[in-house]
């Protein structure tokens, strides 16, 4: 046919690299997406590089490459100064003393972990003050909120530690409903199809563990380290940078916040004691770890359990191989017993068929058939003596 012209060629090559553009934006732009919620629960899409998350939030590029979604990092808590850092399985966030920064929100998983957030960020007290209209002001509903309320980076943490606890028990409910009835069936028949399907449960299992367990020994490391929570105190350390014992004002990367400021003033009247020297004081906040502790710990206590069934399933599917095993190699003995006294027997046959002339072979054809019954009875009585010595000797089974 005919060859493609310059032009032609040129106007292909134009369209794979505009294509190739267009993939590289698209996959750029879901690297970059972010979600923001402030503390009403109000959230806005940002499409910004790392650069101005970093700037931000005030965190270092080796605590933002761990929320790289191209880059495998384990599930991780950090605290840091002005910032909780936080990768959990899919949840990949920043959490601030006023704002949650939360990447990818348009991920199916992330999706019912942004709509929870919008619920639960906004303090219950304002919901109930803001509905009593006469109230509204007054100084007894707002003492009220401040002894009742948790602060905001507990409260975003606490939606992201229940996502994702409740995400991991979800999927191993799912692997033990599956689990259970493949293993089942496999010890009623053994089959290449079923031993494929334990197989593969069998590695979902162990990848489910692995993740699970790295989730409960973050959360095992942060109780067992009181500096690690206090770090996460993100409000504590607000307050104390703009009370008068600091002698600071408030930070500059909180632009003229109306919320920030009263939020200064309550984290100050209710821990001024933390302020003069008790910054130990974490038991807030090892409640709220403790008791999601304990949920991931059962999770993993029933994967635990589900590994302990496929172990006693594969020692029972051995077993019954081991019998098979054994009973082939009775066969084989029986077989092979036989094959001797049958041999032994037609050994003699044949001596007497042999063409070699002997005297008393005349007119002494009787002789033949006691020989032949003597010979087999013979050969039948060494047959029994053979398996009665290999019965006697436990070689088989009675």
């Amino acid at each position: 046919m005919f060859a493609p012209s310059v032009g032609e060629m040129a106007r292909d090559a134009a369209v794979a690299v505009a294509d190739a553009q267009s993939a590289l934006k698209k996959k750029t732009a879901v690297s970059r997406s972010w979600i923001l919620l402030d503390c009403t629960g109000e959230g806005t899409i940002l499409d910004v590089d790392k650069y101005a998350i970093m700037h931000r939030v005030q965190i270092h590029a080796r605590d933002l490459r761990i929320l790289d979604p191209l880059l495998s990092y384990p599930s991780t808590i950090l605290g840091r100064e002005r910032a909780i850092v936080l990768n959990l399985e899919h949840i990949k966030a920043i959490i601030t003393a006023e704002e949650v920064l939360l990447r990818d929100p348009m991920d199916e998983n992330v999706i019912p972990i942004v709509e929870e957030l919008r619920r639960r960020l906004p303090p219950a007290n304002v919901h109930q003050v803001l509905g009593d209209g006469r109230e509204n002001l007054s100084g007894q509903h707002e003492e009220a909120a401040e002894e009742d309320g948790s602060p905001f980076e507990f409260r975003a943490l606490e939606v992201a530690l229940e996502a994702i606890c409740s995400f991991l028990d979800a999927r191993t409910t799912e692997l033990e409903s599956a689990a259970y009835p493949a293993l089942d069936e496999l010890t009623s028949k053994i089959s290449s199809r079923n031993l494929d399907r334990v197989r593969k449960l069998k590695s979902a299992m162990t990848r489910l563990t692995a993740r699970v367990q790295k989730v409960r020994d973050e959360l095992e490391q942060l109780l067992d380290d009181d500096d690690d929570m206090a770090d996460l105190y993100l409000s504590r350390k607000l307050a104390g940078a703009s009370s008068p014992v600091s002698g600071s004002g408030a930070p500059c990367w909180f632009p003229g916040s109306p919320t920030i400021g009263s939020k200064i003033s309550r984290a100050s009247r209710a821990s001024a004691a933390t302020i003069h020297g008790n910054d130990n004081d974490v038991e807030e906040l090892e409640m709220l770890l403790e008791a999601y502790f304990m949920q991931i710990d059962g999770t993993l206590n029933r994967l635990t359990t589900l590994r302990e069934y496929i172990d006693d399933t594969e020692d029972y599917i051995n077993i019954q191989l081991d019998n098979h095993r054994n009973q082939l190699i009775q066969l084989e003995l029986f077989l092979s017993s036989g094959t001797v006294c049958l041999s032994l027997y037609a050994l003699v046959g044949g001596i007497f068929g042999m063409n070699i002339p002997y005297s008393w072979n005349d007119s002494h054809g009787y002789l033949f058939k006691w020989v032949v019954i003597i010979s087999g009875l013979a050969c039948a009585i060494l047959f029994i003596v053979i398996v009665a010595y290999a019965r006697h000797k436990g070689l088989v089974g009675s």
